[in-house]
């Protein structure tokens, strides 16, 4: 089961990141290799995207489903592969360390299934940790540029 989890300390109150990962419109975009994302409802969305598995590139559409939000400190979501094989999960945690210091935490758990899901998996396994590092990367580097601009 390819995942992989990375944190990342921001100079925010925890309020902030959660302002921010509880809106799947604001974060959507950060996902490496982002084509498009449409909103189905407060809890659903699709996602395309080009996954680069080095060897090969392929254009992903997803179906992201949010499972748990508990605010301020966890989104919780499952994904479902809608043009390949796969199935999957993640989430954003956040962790206040002081009024103006966050700890956020992404993780993204993907496993293809079928005929090619052993190969495939085993690409996947040094993709998924590199595209969980970028998206939280990503998102908490939004949020601390966000928070400037509202200073």
């Amino acid at each position: 089961m390819p995942n992989g989890e990375h944190f990342i300390d921001i100079l925010v109150p925890i309020q902030d990141v959660w302002d921010f990962v509880s809106r799947l419109d604001k974060w959507a975009p950060l996902v490496p290799g982002y084509i498009s994302h449409e909103i189905l409802n407060d809890r659903q969305s699709t996602w395309t995207f080009v996954g680069d598995l080095g060897i090969m590139k392929k254009e992903i559409s997803m179906k992201v489903d949010i499972t748990n939000w508990k605010e301020p400190t966890e989104v919780v979501f499952d994904l479902t592969g809608l043009n390949e094989n796969f199935i999957g999960g993640g989430f954003f945690k956040a962790e206040a360390l002081s009024a103006n210091l966050t700890r956020m935490t992404g993780c993204l758990d993907i496993t293809a299934k079928g005929l090619k899901g052993p190969v495939a998996n085993g690409l996947l396994k040094s993709y998924i940790p590199q595209t969980a590092k970028e998206l939280t990367e990503a998102v908490a580097e939004k949020i601390a540029a966000n928070k400037k601009v509202k200073a």
